[in-house]
């Protein structure tokens, strides 16, 4: 059979794991994006309480890209679970040809285990202070779960691998529940921070978010230095360039 044009082709994805544990379990995703919100906070979450890696996500248009740590590379998508809570975390940013495959194979992974709801934390770019998370959910009853801790929006539209996970739980009746930190297009530890905040309060965590407040401090101040240092360069450019009379 000849091959497919990649414009139709099905993507290989594979997912080498030991099966999910146990029941009611809530699946928490952070995929780089928009501030890296949800890879900053599932990443202080599940250092905080000690998650254990149990398998990693393979797919062939991935990026030829692997993290290493002290000499051992790990897969760039990973499955993570600790009692009730299972993480899925990717190193890197999906391309939006790959969300829907991932989505649909995630989710028919899923399937298999006894799965509470999905958690999808993302980052939304407006540039304010506040620091706010927004909330949506696949239901008004799921909704109805996080309406106190988020700002629920009467009208919008999110993309990427968020989009594609919840609307993938919305047809099959998988409870499904997206927090967008607000953010800028930098690394945003106090975005991740909030995102923690709602957590806490949906499921009665009690994680201490100062340490990615002082991390967020230490980001600022260094964008802080090299913006002076970009002005400064940008000044004494103008002046190199100054027409000299006499």
């Amino acid at each position: 059979m000849k091959d497919l044009p990649n414009f139709i082709r099905r993507p290989e994805i594979r997912i080498e794991s030991k099966p999910l544990a146990g029941s009611d379990i809530s699946v928490l995703l952070g995929i780089p994006g928009s501030g890296l919100v949800g890879s900053i906070a599932l990443s202080y979450m599940m250092d905080q309480l000690k998650f254990d890696q149990i398998g990693g996500v393979i797919h062939e248009d991935f990026p030829p890209f692997a993290m290493m740590q002290n000499g051992v590379i790990n897969t760039p998508m990973r499955i993570y679970q600790k009692e009730n809570f299972a993480a899925v975390v990717a190193d890197f940013p999906l391309h939006p040809a790959l969300c829907y495959w991932l989505a649909k194979d995630l989710l028919d992974w899923l399937s298999q285990f006894s799965v509470k709801e999905v958690v999808s934390i993302a980052g939304i770019v407006t540039n304010e202070p506040e620091k706010r998370v927004f909330g949506v959910a696949t239901t008004t009853e799921v909704l109805e779960r996080i309406k106190e801790s988020t700002l629920i929006l009467p009208m919008g539209s999110i993309s990427g691998i968020p989009a594609s996970i919840l609307s993938e739980c919305k047809i099959r009746n998988i409870p499904g529940i997206g927090l967008l930190g607000e953010t800028i297009n930098a690394p945003d530890p106090r975005a991740a921070a909030a995102a923690i905040t709602v957590l806490n309060k949906i499921y009665g965590l009690n994680l201490d978010t100062g340490p990615l407040i002082e991390q967020a401090t230490e980001i600022e101040a260094a964008m802080h230095r090299i913006s002076e240092e970009i002005q400064t360069t940008d000044v004494l450019q103008k002046k190199e360039q100054l027409p000299m009379y006499g």
